[in-house]
C-alpha cells in the first residue's frame, strides 16, 4: 500500500541492535584476551616468587597455594571484571570512568585478605603483589576498550 506521504525510508531495529551486539562482543573478546594475559602473567609471577623462596603457605588450614590456583582465581575474577565492564557499557553514560573507579576499589578491597591470612611476610608481600599483576593488565585494557566503544 503506497501513498504520497511515504518517504521510502525504513528504520530497522536490526541496525542499532547489531551495533550494540558488536560493541559487547568486541569488549568481551578484548576482555578474554586480556584475561589470558593476566592469567599467564600472574602464574609466571607466582612461579618466580616460588623460585626465590616464597612458599605460599597460608596458616589458616596450613595448605600451600598451587600455581594453578593463581591462574584459576585470576581467570574467575577477570571474568567478573568483564561482566562489570559489559554492564557499564550497557547502562552507564560514562562506562570507562565508572569501570576504573569500580575496578580500583575492588582491587583495593582484594588486598585485605592477604593481610589478614596470617602468612609470613614473604608470602603476604607476594600475595599483595600478585593481586596487582592482573589489575595492571585488566583495568587499563578494559577501560581503553570501553572508551573506544563509546566514542
Amino acid at each position: 500500500m503506497n501513498s504520497m506521504n511515504d518517504t521510502g525510508a525504513v528504520a530497522g531495529p536490526a541496525s542499532g541492535r547489531t551495533s550494540h551486539t558488536h560493541r559487547f562482543r568486541g569488549l568481551a573478546g578484548t576482555g578474554f584476551i586480556a584475561t589470558l594475559a593476566a592469567m599467564a602473567a600472574t602464574t609466571l609471577a607466582a612461579a618466580l616468587a616460588q623460585a626465590v623462596g616464597v612458599d605460599f603457605e597460608v596458616p589458616d588450614g596450613g595448605e600451600t597455594i598451587p600455581l594453578s590456583g593463581f591462574a584459576v582465581v585470576t581467570g574467575f575474577f577477570s571474568a567478573v571484571g568483564i561482566v562489570i565492564a559489559v554492564a557499564l557499557l550497557r547502562w552507564s553514560a560514562c562506562p570507562a570512568k565508572r569501570f576504573v573507579w569500580t575496578a580500583v576499589s575492588l582491587t583495593a578491597i582484594s588486598l585485605v585478605p592477604p593481610l589478614l591470612a596470617g602468612a609470613n611476610t614473604a608470602t603476604t608481600t607476594a600475595l599483595l603483589g600478585l593481586h596487582l599483576v592482573p589489575a595492571t593488565v585488566m583495568i587499563p585494557t578494559l577501560a581503553r576498550s570501553l572508551r573506544t566503544r563509546t566514542d
